[in-house]
């Protein structure tokens, strides 16, 4: 569980992925200039949005060749990646949002019992794989987007312009800067939720267990050392004393012995 100001991190991670993709509306424009110039058509408008079905995205060109057009559909489609990505970003922005609330108004009974930090170190686990995953789809999905959006490729599917008489251009081209900035987003979340998992895995059952683990073998390798180096010091005083006194005998014996002697001189 993240702190307050941890979570809005990435709730605010979440909105600007979601936002930035999920509200896409971008276009392109093409001029087709023949030689008749009554068959001419020099604002070709073609507009597309999220969730980038481009297949389903039609316009109509001229032929040049009499009032006759040629109705054309743009190529591809990028919707699972873009729909996946914007899934995840909004189940992130939700579970973010209620993180914030657990943690705030109900922490006590978030810390009763493991159960709590178990779902939290899990799904936070999930949403950085489905960070990575959405990113990387999404990635590939805007470069393919790209292609398909692009004037050049487009110009090459009308009839028209494969004409030398006839003059084909684009007037502008598609802004594609949000959408670069959800891919960052999107790995920037997955950075950001990759992070979050050992924090939040201190907070579980696992880690306080382990580090139980790890305490006990040592706790009890250190009071063992301990308890020998008493034994030794202790032996080695006793040990120091006995054999002092087993070097020879105390001076009151040695008094008594060498009084013998002289007693013995004094009777004779």
């Amino acid at each position: 569980m993240y702190p307050p100001k941890s979570s809005l991190i990435p709730l605010l991670f979440a909105i600007f992925a979601f936002a930035t993709c999920g509200g896409y509306s971008g276009g392109l424009r093409l001029s087709v200039d023949c030689v008749n110039k009554t068959e001419s058509n020099l604002s070709i408008d073609i507009a597309f949005a999220y969730p980038f079905r481009l297949h389903q995205v039609t316009f109509e060109v001229p032929t040049c060749e009499g009032k006759e057009r040629q109705k054309l559909a743009l190529t591809g489609d990028s919707s699972s990646s873009a729909e996946f990505f914007v899934t995840v970003a909004v189940f992130a922005f939700l579970y973010s949002l209620a993180a914030t609330v657990v943690y705030i108004f109900f922490q006590n009974k978030y810390r009763e019992n493991n159960r709590g930090p178990l779902i939290d170190f899990i799904v936070t686990v999930v949403f950085s794989f489905l960070w990575l995953v959405g990113s990387s789809a999404w990635a590939k999905g805007l470069s393919d987007v790209k292609v398909a959006t692009d004037p050049k490729e487009v110009l090459l599917l009308m009839s028209a312009c494969k004409q030398p008489s006839n003059k084909c251009m684009a007037v502008h081209s598609p802004v594609m800067s949000s959408l670069n900035t959800s891919v960052v987003f999107g790995f920037l979340n997955f950075i950001l939720w990759a992070g979050n998992i050992w924090f939040v895995f201190k907070e579980t059952g696992w880690h306080s267990s382990g580090q139980r683990y790890l305490s006990d073998p040592m706790e009890k390798h250190s009071g063992s050392y301990s308890h020998g180096g008493y034994n030794q010091d202790s032996y080695g005083s006793s040990g120091g004393y006995d054999q002092q006194a087993s070097m020879g005998p105390s001076s009151d014996e040695f008094g008594q012995q060498s009084s013998a002697p002289a007693s013995f001189t004094n009777q004779i």
